[in-house]
C-alpha cells in the first residue's frame, strides 16, 4: 500500500492532476465523435506530450484512453450511434431507453456502471498485477481459437427473431472480414483490383453504417418528428434502478477485467460476452432489446474493466492487449522507459503515480459525465429534421478520419444502405459486428494451431485450456439453442433484436 499512497502524493500534484483532467475531457469528447476511438485519439495526440515531462504526459494519454470508453456511449443510448464498437451492445437498449423517455437514467447508469468497473478493475491492477499477467501468458494459438469459439457462442442469443436470418448475418460478418491480405500468408483476397482494400475493410465504417446511416435511412422511409417527443422527466435513475443493475456491473467488471488481459481481446468482444452473459441470468431476457438498464450496464462496465485490465500485462511485461495500448507502449518507449518485469523496479514512482492517476480519473469522469445527463438527454427532443443531417455529417466525418480514405465513406454509406435493407427483412446487425471483430483473430489463431499441429487440430483437445474453453463454448451454444427452440415450440416470445 505504500508505494500506491506516494503514487497518491504525486498524482495529486497541480500539473498532473490537471493533465488527468484534460486527458479525461478529450478522451469523453474522443468517445462521444463516431469513429474517433482511444487509438486515434491517442496517436494524434502523442506527438504535443513530447514537451511534457513523462509523469503528465503518459497520465493525459492514460486518461484519453479510458475517457474515449465512457464516451462512446453517448450517442450509442441517444441517437443509436456506437462511437465505438464496444458501444453496440450498449446502443441495443440505450437507444430503446431514449425512445421510451429514459434517455437520462440510461447515461446515468452507463458512466456509474463504468465507473464502478473501472475502480474495481483497477484494485486488481494494483494488487494483482504479476499473477493475473501469468496467468494470460499461458493463452498460445490454440487457447484463443477457444476462446474465439466462446465468443462465437453469443451469436445465438443475437440471432433475432430468425435463426437463419442471424445465422446469414454472421456468414456476412466473415466475408467482410476476408476482405484485404490474409494475415499469414499476405495473398490479397476480394480486393478486385482496388490497392485500397488490401488493407481491409475498417470495421468502424462498417459499424456507422450499419447504425448511424441505417437509423437516417429508416426515418426517412417512415418520418420521425423526434427520438422521443414529450417532456422529459426523471433524468436520473432511481435507487432501485441502481440495485436492479448493480449484479450486471460486478458480474461484467469480473468478464471484462480477466479477458482484458489477455492480448488481442479487445473492449469489443467482452462487452458482447458480457451482454449476452446478462441475458442468460436475467430472470426476464426478452426485457434485452427492448429497453433493459442491465443492457446498458453490462456492456459499458465490461468494456472499461477491460481497459483497466489491458494495463497488467501492458506494465508487466510488456505486451499491449490491443491496438490503443500499442500507441500507448510507443509513448512509454519515447521517453525511454521500457514496460515489462523491471519496470516496477526501475520506474516504481512513475508507474505507482500513473495507477493513481487512474483512480482519479475514474472520478474525474463520473464527475464530468453525470451532470452533463441532463444536457445530452435533451438532446433527443431536438426535431429529427434538424439533427439527422448533423447526425449524418459527423458520421462521415467519423468515417473519414479513421484512415483519411474517401473510400472509408463509401463503405460507409454502403452498410448503411445494407443496414437500412435488413432492418426491413429484420435480419440482425449485431451478429454481423460480432463476427467481423472476431473473424481476424479467429482466422491468425486458427492458422497457427494447424502449423502447430502440423496440420491437426487435435492439439486444442490435448491441451487443458483449450479443451475447457471448447467445452463451455459447446455448452452454452446447446443451451441457448434449446432455450430458443424450446420457446418456439411453446409459442413463446421472440428473440429480441438490436432496434427492439
Amino acid at each position: 500500500m505504500t508505494p500506491l499512497i506516494h503514487g497518491f502524493a504525486d498524482a495529486l500534484t497541480p500539473v498532473n492532476l490537471f493533465f488527468a483532467f484534460l486527458g479525461c475531457l478529450l478522451g469523453t469528447l474522443v468517445g462521444v465523435l463516431p469513429g474517433l476511438g482511444p487509438t486515434s485519439g491517442i496517436a494524434m495526440l502523442l506527438p504535443l506530450t513530447l514537451i511534457l515531462d513523462p509523469a503528465p504526459a503518459i497520465i493525459m494519454l492514460c486518461g484519453i484512453y479510458y475517457g474515449a470508453m465512457y464516451g462512446g456511449s453517448t450517442t450509442a443510448i441517444l441517437v443509436n450511434i456506437p462511437g465505438e464498437v464496444a458501444s453496440v451492445p450498449t446502443a441495443m437498449d440505450g437507444y430503446a431507453l431514449a425512445r421510451q423517455g429514459r434517455a437520462g437514467p440510461a447515461l446515468a447508469i452507463a458512466a456509474i456502471s463504468s465507473f464502478v468497473a473501472g475502480t474495481l478493475s483497477l484494485i486488481g491492477l494494483t494488487f494483482f498485477a504479476p499473477t493475473f499477467a501469468g496467468w494470460a501468458l499461458r493463452f498460445g494459438p490454440p487457447e484463443y481459437v477457444a476462446l474465439m469459439c466462446l465468443a462465437l457462442s453469443v451469436v445465438v442469443n443475437l440471432t433475432g427473431r430468425s435463426f437463419v436470418k442471424g445465422l446469414i448475418s454472421a456468414l456476412l460478418g466473415f466475408l467482410v472480414a476476408m476482405v484485404g491480405m490474409d494475415p499469414i500468408t499476405g495473398v490479397s483476397r476480394f480486393t478486385f483490383g482496388q490497392v485500397d482494400l488490401m488493407s481491409g475493410i475498417d470495421f468502424i465504417s462498417v459499424v456507422i453504417g450499419l447504425f448511424a446511416v441505417a437509423e437516417i435511412l429508416s426515418n426517412v422511409e417512415n418520418p420521425t418528428v423526434k427520438v422521443y417527443g414529450k417532456k422529459l422527466t426523471g433524468l436520473m435513475p432511481t435507487w432501485a434502478d441502481i440495485r436492479e443493475t448493480l449484479p450486471a456491473m460486478l458480474r461484467s467488471t469480473v468478464i471484462g477485467f480477466f479477458l482484458g488481459l489477455l492480448p488481442g481481446c479487445s473492449p469489443a468482444v467482452t462487452a458482447f460476452v458480457a451482454y449476452d452473459a446478462e441475458k442468460r441470468l436475467a430472470k426476464k431476457p426478452e426485457e434485452f432489446g427492448q429497453g433493459s438498464l442491465s443492457g446498458v450496464a453490462a456492456p459499458e462496465g465490461a468494456n472499461n474493466a477491460t481497459t483497466s485490465g489491458g494495463f497488467v500485462p501492458l506494465f508487466s511485461f510488456g505486451i499491449p492487449s490491443g491496438p490503443a495500448l500499442a500507441v500507448l507502449l510507443g509513448g512509454f518507449m519515447m521517453y525511454g522507459l521500457q514496460p515489462g518485469p523491471t519496470l516496477f523496479e526501475k520506474n516504481a514512482d512513475l508507474v505507482w503515480a500513473i495507477i493513481a492517476s487512474m483512480y482519479i480519473g475514474n472520478v474525474i469522469l463520473v464527475v464530468l459525465n453525470l451532470p452533463l445527463v441532463g444536457i445530452w438527454a435533451r438532446l433527443v427532443r431536438v426535431p429529427y429534421p434538424l439533427l439527422a443531417p448533423v447526425v449524418l455529417v459527423c458520421s462521415f466525418i467519423g468515417a473519414y478520419s479513421v484512415r483519411e480514405k474517401l473510400l472509408d465513406v463509401w463503405i460507409a454509406l454502403f452498410f448503411g444502405l445494407l443496414g437500412w435493407w435488413m432492418r426491413k427483412i429484420d435480419m440482425p446487425a449485431a451478429p454481423l459486428i460480432l463476427t467481423t471483430v472476431l473473424a481476424g483473430m479467429l482466422e491468425t489463431s486458427l492458422k497457427q494451431t494447424l502449423s502447430m499441429g502440423e496440420g491437426s487440430l487435435t492439439i486444442l483437445l490435448q491441451r487443458p485450456i483449450s479443451l475447457s474453453l471448447l467445452l463451455l463454448a459447446l455448452g452454452l451454444t446447446s443451451l441457448s439453442l434449446y432455450g430458443r427452440f424450446r420457446n418456439s415450440g411453446r409459442g413463446g416470445p421472440p428473440a429480441i433484436t438490436e432496434d427492439g
